[in-house]
């Protein structure tokens, strides 16, 4: 299980036990590690392949405090919404591209006995995604500029504005939606119950396995309104570090050499069904080729790129909050004011505000 990984790869360094070449988290999950001294530095005399690396994908397995890298990036990561192409014709209706269009579609699709959206709130870890699905076309590459700069907290008028939209989602979820896991949600969704489903593109691939019948499709969320640019949600994934203390760490970085280069990467997309951010990889897949077009003008994953640093982290203070602002608990301004006060705790931006 994802959450019992890092302590069971800490367990084993600290025993030293640890793997030669070990499969990483990105971004906050990776400094704990680097902190304890458990994995090499790569470099480009070392590890060559990083050069085919963007510098986005870079970014995630760096470490903060000496600008090196760690981790060498293995795939980007993209939010969005899954189609049904099915249930969408077999009810007469185009998949949404503006909010008002989403309600629309989700009014007509209920009144034919469809849950429009397969997602509940089961799930706490994908519980943030849902929310930045959602969220980030309202808030713009702008806002996340802003954020991270100290110039605004999460109180902004923007961000509250955006948490208010999930609210309308409540009528098109399926019953109990509270309690619905992720993956409920998504053989609601494969099955034909559902017609819509906010995922990520790490599931084409297992969906596909599950039901190699569906005709289904991965689009942008709803736009806020006509004319602005459709905006998914890309974070990465996490990457391949060396065991500091591995005795065979020479041979370690030849093989995560290896995993930088395009052969690797052709053969990670082709097999997997993700994308691999090495430069130059060509993706056959035709579903697969257009979620790597629509990430031309992604968003990022705000909480899992900028506050996964310290505790509390972002993802944790969103994943509490959430379930009890869709529930009528708090409301979308008491939910912006909790996760700036407690990332306040060690964001100093966000200090006093």
């Amino acid at each position: 299980p994802d959450e019992n990984y890092p302590t069971i790869v800490s367990t084993a360094l600290a025993a030293g036990k640890g793997g030669d070449v070990i499969h990483t988290h990105a971004y906050g999950w990776l400094e704990q590690f680097v902190k304890a001294g458990y994995f090499e530095s790569q470099d480009e005399k070392t590890v060559p392949s990083l050069a085919n690396q963007p510098a986005d994908a870079l970014i995630s397995g760096t470490y903060r405090a000496d600008k090196k890298v760690y981790s060498l990036p293995f795939a980007s990561q993209t939010l969005g919404l899954f189609v049904n192409k099915d249930v969408f014709t077999k009810a007469g209706l185009t998949p949404p591209t503006t909010w008002d269009e989403f309600i629309t579609v989700s009014k007509a699709l209920k009144e034919k006995g469809i849950y429009p959206l397969a997602n509940g709130l089961g799930t706490s870890w994908f519980n943030e995604m849902f929310v930045a699905i959602f969220t980030n076309p309202f808030l713009g590459q702008d806002f996340v500029t802003d954020l991270t700069t100290g110039k605004t907290t999460f109180k902004d008028p923007r961000y509250v504005a955006a948490l208010g939209k999930l609210l309308e989602l409540r009528d098109y979820m399926p019953d109990g939606f509270e309690g619905v896991d992720y993956t409920t949600a998504g053989q609601l969704f494969l099955s034909g119950k559902a017609a819509m489903l906010a995922g990520g593109s790490f599931d084409i691939a297992t969906y596909r396995a599950q039901n190699p019948a569906i005709n289904m499709d991965f689009i942008a969320p709803p736009m806020a309104k006509a004319g602005d640019v459709p905006q998914v949600t890309k974070f990465f994934d996490g990457g391949y570090a060396v065991n500091a203390k591995s005795p065979n760490k020479e041979a370690a970085l030849k093989l995560v050499n290896w995993m930088g280069t395009k052969e690797f990467g052709d053969k990670f997309s082709a097999l997997l069904g993700n994308i691999s951010p090495i430069k130059g990889v060509v993706i056959k897949d035709e579903l697969l080729s257009h979620v790597a077009k629509l990430n031309e003008t992604a968003m990022p994953h705000i909480n899992v790129v900028y506050f996964r640093f310290q505790k509390p982290t972002g993802s944790e203070l969103l994943q509490g909050d959430i379930t009890k602002m869709m529930s009528g608990s708090i409301t979308p301004e008491q939910l912006a004011a909790d996760l700036t006060d407690g990332l306040a705790k060690w964001y100093t931006p966000f200090q006093g505000k």
